[in-house]
């Protein structure tokens, strides 16, 4: 009699691969071994990721760098932009909250002198001063609880730097608009990469879930996508006729291919691991793993009907289904 799958170290192993920030999919460094409780927790927890994925279908958080002051004027620019030109209320990183135009000139002096001077004018090739992030929620998502959650988000991400946010509710996605200074009150400097921009945006969704709202900040590659997402300036300039240049709608090359063919690989184990769970949910979540698939882009390793199994992965003389 074939021994019974270790489910919940399939699911340790490949469902880290799938959810958490700091493991790449592709060369996941190893992980620390779990036993007992703690395996069981976190087994739950991966668990609990996989539903809202591809059962509940949770909203996605945005988290994006839309830009980036390199000079004073650059970064008074973004805040009378994002305040409406100080018609919106500003709330700085000591909760303290301003409004009009007098306040941004203020703002202005308070961070051009606020640490390493940052000059009215950059030369080419000057270092940011200032990054631009905006958080965003789709339509129907209460606009408060996105600023209750993105203030939450900034206090835990961006702590020892100056900040301004402002909630724009007026359009059909509410969203925050936040600008951080660069350099900390330590000297540090902001220098967000890839996984900077994982973990934010895994921490935004944890911020809401805390506020009861459903949210989910899963990679394109777990929800088998691979597209490419314009940046704010193309929207901005497509929207005024401005846009003389296309891009393709998905990522291509060798490195995007190998990401997306890896995780359809990690929800291939995971699914057939879960349809030979003794749990009736297993089973349940393995049939609702192959329904989601069935909608993911195609790989060398997807078929339309659902995860495909991989001959290796077939125990002999069987066709790979549950029995």
């Amino acid at each position: 009699m074939a021994q019974a799958p270790n489910i919940d170290g399939i699911l340790i192993t490949w469902g880290d691969r799938l959810f958490y920030p700091g493991n790449r999919v592709v060369k996941v460094k190893p992980q620390p071994r779990l036993s007992g409780d703690a395996a069981r927790l976190r087994a739950a927890a991966i668990r609990k990721r996989i539903e809202a994925t591809v059962v509940r279908r949770a909203p996605q958080v945005m988290v994006k760098v839309t830009g980036g002051g390199r000079s004073m004027k650059a970064i008074a620019a973004h805040f009378r932009y994002i305040s409406k030109n100080g018609r919106l209320e500003i709330e700085d990183q000591r909760g303290e909250t301003m409004r009009g135009k007098d306040t941004l000139r203020e703002l202005a002096d308070e961070w051009r002198f606020g640490g390493s001077l940052i000059p009215d004018d950059a030369e080419p090739g000057h270092r940011r001063e200032a990054y631009n992030i905006m958080l965003s929620m789709p339509r129907g998502t209460d606009p408060l609880t996105v600023h209750r959650a993105a203030r939450e988000f900034a206090q835990a991400e961006l702590a020892d730097h100056k900040y301004v946010m402002v909630l724009h509710d007026h359009q059909a996605n509410p969203h925050v608009h936040i600008s951080v200074r660069a350099e900390s009150k330590s000297g540090k400097r902001l220098n967000p990469r890839k996984a900077d921009l994982h973990r934010w945006r895994e921490t935004f969704a944890e911020k809401l879930r805390g506020y009861g709202i459903e949210a989910e900040a899963t990679r394109q590659a777990t929800r088998g996508r691979s597209r490419n997402y314009d940046p704010l300036w193309r929207v901005k300039a497509r929207e005024d006729g401005r846009l003389r240049t296309t891009r393709p709608a998905a990522k291509s090359g060798a490195r995007a291919e190998a990401t997306l063919a890896e995780a359809q690989r990690a929800w291939q184990v995971i699914a057939t691991a879960l349809a030979k769970s003794g749990d009736a949910g297993d089973r349940k979540l393995a049939a609702a793993i192959n329904s989601y698939a069935s909608g993911m882009e195609p790989t060398g390793q997807l078929t339309r009907g659902g995860v495909g199994l991989d001959p290796l992965m077939r125990p002999s003389g069987s066709d790979g289904r549950s029995r």
